[in-house]
């Protein structure tokens, strides 16, 4: 029997989206410890998907893209977590069900060479890395030549763009919003690439600036109140913008109401409707928790939770 728990994941900001210098995407995110999929595994003679899971469909073509020829796995979902809510479910579902996969059958598959096998990371590495090594990471995107359009991972063919910064995340308490609803996804989401691409180069600066020298020296020095501004900072500026802007009031309202709360920072992760707020203390981090779920509770409904960082990836291991 192999068990696993994967994080979930923020994805901060695409970083260009305008691919003037011959790149197209980049991305940076924060890996989360909660919420997280843990489920377990053993070999069968067909696929089967155990327990009530709105991501079992997701596991299934895993397992077809991945499983070799005449074998099958029966897949026991102890823990998942909402999809299309901006926490990357999809990649840690279709990991988790390669990675079991890779050690039932001795496949020999690093966590890059599963995510090229069941299709996913095509716009952002995050995901795969977060699988892998969890933290705080920022990827350099891909050849626009070889991908050939701005898409989201759903419609591109494109490996996983390689990490190009990794480091541990500060022991700092997020507050973790899920409004009711859905972000932008499949079809939708496609549409939105086509219609706000190529962002003007002058906004892919800037957010390359506010990445490079504030965000990455934030997180090398512990300091959370620049980390916090730099957040903010990005939910102002390029995809970023678009992103929060197609958002319900409500969402919005969300971010806003972290920042007047106390939090260092807040912003929306992916397409939503996700919000995160940083904290650096557990206590202030239960009042603003508290708060939020009264706004939520009076306006989109919703959940709130308190988490912190995962810095070291998936774990796995056999009964």
């Amino acid at each position: 029997m192999i068990n696993i728990i994967s994080p979930s994941r923020l994805h901060l900001s695409l970083i260009d989206l305008n691919a003037e210098l011959g790149r197209v995407d980049g991305g940076v995110g924060i890996t989360l410890d909660r919420p997280h999929i843990r489920m377990s595994a053993e070999e069968a003679e067909v696929v089967e998907v155990i327990g009530h899971s709105h991501l079992a469909d997701r596991i299934r073509l895993a397992a077809k893209a991945i499983l070799p020829p005449g074998t099958g796995i029966r897949i026991t979902v102890e823990e998942d977590m909402p999809s299309h809510v901006g926490l990357g479910s999809g990649t840690q579902a279709a990991l988790c069900m390669a990675a079991c996969a890779n050690e039932l059958y001795d496949l020999g598959l690093n966590a890059r060479q599963m995510g090229i096998a069941v299709g996913r990371g095509g716009t952002s590495g995050i995901g795969v890395a977060a699988f892998e090594s969890g933290g705080f990471l920022v990827d350099c995107g891909h050849k626009f030549a070889d991908k050939g359009s701005f898409s989201p991972s759903s419609a591109s063919r494109a490996d996983p763009a390689p990490i190009i910064f990794r480091h541990d995340l500060p022991d700092w308490c997020i507050v973790l919003a899920l409004p009711d609803g859905e972000g932008a996804h499949d079809a939708k989401e496609v549409d939105v690439f086509k219609q706000e691409c190529p962002i003007p180069l002058r906004e892919v600066q800037e957010v390359s600036h506010v990445i490079l020298m504030q965000m990455i020296p934030a997180i090398m020095e512990n300091d959370i109140d620049e980390f916090g501004r730099a957040v903010d900072h990005l939910q102002e500026v390029g995809f970023k913008q678009r992103e929060v802007s197609l958002q319900l009031e409500g969402v919005r309202n969300v971010i806003d109401s972290m920042r007047d709360a106390g939090c260092a920072g807040a912003g929306m992760s992916s397409f939503g409707p996700a919000v995160y707020g940083l904290v650096d203390g557990e206590a202030q981090g239960k009042r603003i928790q508290r708060d939020v779920q009264g706004l939520l509770d009076d306006t989109t409904g919703g959940s709130v939770i308190l988490t912190h960082a995962n810095n070291n990836g998936a774990r796995i291991w056999n009964d």
